[in-house]
């Protein structure tokens, strides 16, 4: 049997890396826990925080391209719906991993690239 608390600390590192919002740090501590834990939620969990934050970069370089093609205007709409939407889904899943520590979190709107 895992330890609960040991699988909920590693499981909220890796969703909560993307708060430090630098690449090397969101996507290196999911993976370095990918690799450190043999916990198969542990695991999924850090599959998809390094998913979820690859889209969330993936959708900033969107946005970004969107406002310069659109003069802004279309930055006025979408980078406040990007940050609810990239902050709210990681506060769902820090409160999904507290509650209920032994069911990884599913993030919905990503692609699943690893």
């Amino acid at each position: 049997m895992y330890d609960s608390d040991k699988r909920k600390l590693l499981s909220l590192v890796c969703h909560g890396a993307i708060f430090f919002s630098t690449l090397l740090f969101s996507i290196g501590a999911p993976i370095a826990v990918l690799l450190v834990s043999d916990d198969p939620v542990v695991k999924e969990n850090a599959t998809e925080a390094i998913n979820f934050h690859l889209n969330v970069w993936l959708y900033s370089i969107v946005i970004v391209v969107l406002s310069v093609v659109t003069f802004g205007l279309a930055g006025i709409i979408l980078v406040p719906l990007g940050y609810l939407l990239h902050w709210g889904l990681t506060i769902m899943a820090i409160l999904h991993v507290l509650q209920d520590p032994n069911q990884p979190y599913r993030y919905p709107f990503i692609f699943r690239i690893v």
